[in-house]
């Protein structure tokens, strides 16, 4: 079947694929550096383990060890993804000169000027995140901590970190989404649950007091349900994120993540309940498996759900991110998989007759809803998303696969 003979198909249930394909190409996407070197980053000993409830499966090789490697890794990647994308770097990706280093509380924008170059280079906008985790200074809270000097520490960190979102921002001309997630918890069943809150409060009430421009710069709040090491109580929660952002809503944002909730929780159902109170939110798109496992993001029913109601809802209230690690396999093919997915499920959304479907609920016509719903489940969106890779000058499906084993047979494979 040919585009034509599919714009045809949607034709009938009063879909306009043009529409449709013109307004994908505008939905930004931010592509996470840490799928590439298993977030690992640059400021620590990559020999150590990963702490603070983040956890990295595989040992495929090729992974990323070097700025210059990730980039590479990241470019190539880039080739194979169509639509508006962004970068979204953690605070660990600093790059250092000659021998220079600083600690995460004295983080520069000058350490991240190659990152802006990267992004200049491949119009690309950049997001970012403090990374308040696999440091020696978690002990293992952070933020939440009862001694002073470690709060601290990490307050400071905070602060650099607004100063580098204000600078990313200020570099490339696009907001910058700035996500604060900590691992802080208990593994077993806590004496105190009220403390460590009150203290996350104040701690991120004095990193968002560092000035910056609430237009430009979108601080976060980010939930987590439970982590490895902190399965009876985390800090953030659900309730602990959404009320600090609900009763800070001048200068932050709240943050989902769909891997950060019990396993029968959707967050697809969260995205229209928030969006009735704030005029805008953010979103990490994983794929848990019984937890936080980050998985690669699939075609699946849950994301194209998400996609749904982000479409329906208004895509440009909604700050989109990736958000997995696998390494157990070819790390290029899991980002290229997520992020083509998640582009997929953007244009399945984008393919829905919204407006139709909206007035057939509001009268009641709960039959023909489901009959319309269902039957476009079989409509040639296939043929769609091909013309999508078309326009933006990218591999169709059953193209890209091949030029990834080339650049692990040549790049990776030499990689000790």
């Amino acid at each position: 079947m040919s585009y034509q003979e599919a714009k045809e198909k949607y034709a009938a249930y009063q879909v306009d694929t043009d529409a449709a394909l013109a307004q994908l190409k505008t939905i930004p996407i931010a592509l996470h550096c840490w799928q590439g070197d298993d977030v690992r980053g640059f400021d620590t000993d990559p020999s150590k383990p990963l702490t603070g409830g983040i956890q990295t499966t595989g040992n495929y090789p090729g992974r990323a060890r070097t700025p210059e490697e990730l980039m590479a890794d990241l470019d190539m990647v880039l080739k194979l993804c169509p639509g508006t994308k962004k970068l979204n770097l953690h605070a660990s990706y600093a790059i250092f000169e000659s021998g220079e280093w600083a600690d995460r509380d004295k983080l520069k924008p000058k350490h991240f000027q190659k990152w802006v170059d990267f992004c200049k280079e491949h119009g690309l906008g950049c997001d970012f995140n403090p990374t308040f985790f696999s440091h020696p200074k978690c002990d293992p809270l952070t933020l939440s901590s009862p001694d002073e000097d470690t709060r601290r520490f990490w307050i400071d960190h905070g602060k650099a970190c607004i100063r580098i979102s204000s600078y990313l921002a200020e570099q490339l001309g696009q907001p910058c989404v700035m996500n604060i997630w900590t691992g802080d918890g208990f593994k077993d069943i806590p004496g105190d649950r009220m403390g460590p809150r009150e203290r996350y409060r104040h701690s991120i009430d004095e990193i968002l007091s560092e000035p910056f421009n609430f237009k430009m710069v979108k601080p976060c709040i980010e939930s987590k349900v439970f982590g490895i090491g902190v399965e009876a109580y985390t800090v953030g929660s659900a309730e602990f994120a959404l009320s600090y952002a609900a009763f800070n809503k001048e200068k932050c944002i709240p943050l989902m993540d769909n891997g950060h909730y019990h396993p029968t929780e959707v967050v697809s159902d969260k995205i229209p309940a928030l969006l009735a109170f704030f005029p805008e939110i953010a979103l990490h798109v994983t794929r848990p498996i019984r937890w936080d496992s980050d998985h690669v993001v699939l075609f699946d029913d849950e994301t194209k759900e998400i996609c749904r109601e982000i479409i329906r809802c208004g895509a440009e209230r909604v700050h989109i991110a990736l958000d997995y690690f696998d390494a157990s396999i070819n790390r290029l093919s899991a980002w290229t998989t997520g992020y083509r997915n998640l582009q997929k499920s953007l244009l399945f959304a984008l393919l829905q007759p919204n407006e139709e479907l909206k007035v057939l609920q509001g009268a009641g016509d709960w039959t023909k809803l489901m009959v319309v719903q269902e039957e476009l489940k079989t409509a040639p969106f296939g043929e769609i998303w091909d013309e999508y890779c078309r326009q933006c000058g990218i591999p169709l499906d059953g193209e890209w696969y091949e030029s990834v084993k080339e650049f692990e047979k040549k790049v990776l494979e030499v990689r000790k």
